[in-house]
């Protein structure tokens, strides 16, 4: 049984926010926003808290379903695979919103109202996390681990400096926006800032672009790294390894690494939260009499008594054999699931013993008892019989 291992508020699904479909093309993502963001856009619903909630709930599923990686990793994990991502937003004002999409509403009364005119190419912005998986047995994920990790993240190109541009060379200011990152264009009464299309906003381009990182300014590495696992983490528990993610923008701090959690299966125990469960055959003999039989842990067998007279499907509970809990809070049990088990043959010593028991006990076994249908039959030749002495009468 899989237990999440934190309770989130409800969110509503991102395709479902946008109306779309899972497959949804990139532009029909943004097509969909689009028309949500001019429904719900403060200056046609001012005043109005829905809206506004309406407004920012579109903004953080157009954020995740327009990033290739983050839609991955939001199909994969979920809400959870983008909860508190670095480089994605909460959206608690409005004006984050145009911060970040500005480009998407121009400026004027759609853009230049929250965002202040602010120029976002050259903000700081913290690099996006990137994910790896850690593969535990259920003994590993009981008494904690250490365990090496290899991930891929981009890192500043070596040969530039991290600048894009060819070595002894640097980016200059852009000519198209005059070194500003955005163009402003007239529409009748409205005045729409745009992102330039030139620089991307970053206000400078390169004209020589270095030949190792194709003027990117980051080159993907591969990183090895050793994890602290705490006991008792259960699965799809997220370990985070602090600043080893991708690098920021514009001298923004790095993202962070987090190493999804997934537990192998046990031959013989399951996991139900902080308790252990197995299942162990006895015999008809061993159950009415009672034994000492070996069971399962998770360090390795161990005797238990069964009480005499124990019945197929009884629950024997062994206290603090179990999973402990992540935070150091107590020590879950192991539930003993007793199965009694009818042998299909016999040897003719342990036929007569049973015909003798079945004596003792004055029970009625086959062969010796009568045909069911035999009876069955004879049940109903009797009962006619009476109901037609009944009728006569």
């Amino acid at each position: 049984m899989r237990l999440p291992p934190t309770v989130m508020a409800q969110q509503r699904d991102y395709y479902e926010v946008l109306g779309v479909e899972r497959k949804a093309t990139g532009e029909q993502v943004s097509v969909a926003y689009r028309k949500l963001a001019i429904q719900f856009h403060p200056d046609k619903n001012p005043g109005n808290t829905q809206a506004a909630d309406r407004f920012k709930e579109a903004a953080r599923a157009f954020e995740v379903l327009s990033d290739a990686t983050l839609r991955a990793r939001y199909d994969r994990y979920g809400h959870a695979g983008v909860q508190g991502s670095a480089g994605t937003h909460e959206f608690n004002d409005i004006s984050d919103i145009f911060d970040v999409f500005g480009d998407m509403f121009g400026g004027g009364a759609f853009g230049d109202a929250f965002s202040g005119g602010k120029r976002r190419g050259n903000r700081p912005r913290q690099g996006r996390d990137v994910f790896c998986t850690i593969n535990l047995s259920l003994l590993e994920a009981a008494r904690g681990a250490t365990k090496a990790v290899q991930f891929t993240r981009h890192e500043a190109c070596a040969a530039c400096d991290g600048s894009g541009a060819k070595k002894g060379t640097k980016p200059v200011s852009c000519d198209y926006c005059a070194g500003r990152g955005q163009v402003i264009q007239t529409a009748g009464v409205f005045r729409l800032q745009t992102t330039c299309p030139a620089c991307h906003g970053s206000g400078s381009i390169i004209r020589e672009k270095c030949p190792d990182c194709g003027g990117d300014g980051l080159t993907e590495e591969q990183v090895d790294r050793k994890v602290t696992i705490p006991a008792g983490v259960d699965r799809d528990v997220r370990v985070r390894l602090a600043g080893e993610g991708e690098p920021g923008a514009s001298g923004g701090p790095p993202g962070d690494c987090y190493c999804v959690i997934e537990i192998e299966d046990h031959p013989f125990l399951t996991r139900d939260g902080r308790d252990l469960h197995c299942e162990v055959p006895i015999t008809f003999s061993q159950a009415a009499l009672g034994a000492t039989v070996e069971v399962p842990t998770l360090d390795g067998p161990k005797p238990l008594q069964i009480a005499r007279g124990t019945q197929g499907g009884d629950v024997v509970r062994v206290r603090g054999l179990g999973m402990p809990e992540v935070r150091g809070r107590g020590i879950g049990d192991l539930h003993v699931h007793v199965h009694v088990e009818v042998p299909r043959t016999l040897s003719p010593k342990s036929e007569n013993l049973l015909r003798e028991l079945a004596a003792e006990e004055q029970k009625a076994v086959s062969p010796k008892r009568s045909n069911f249908f035999s009876r069955l039959a004879d049940y109903f030749q009797v009962k006619g019989s009476d109901d037609v002495e009944a009728d006569e009468a």
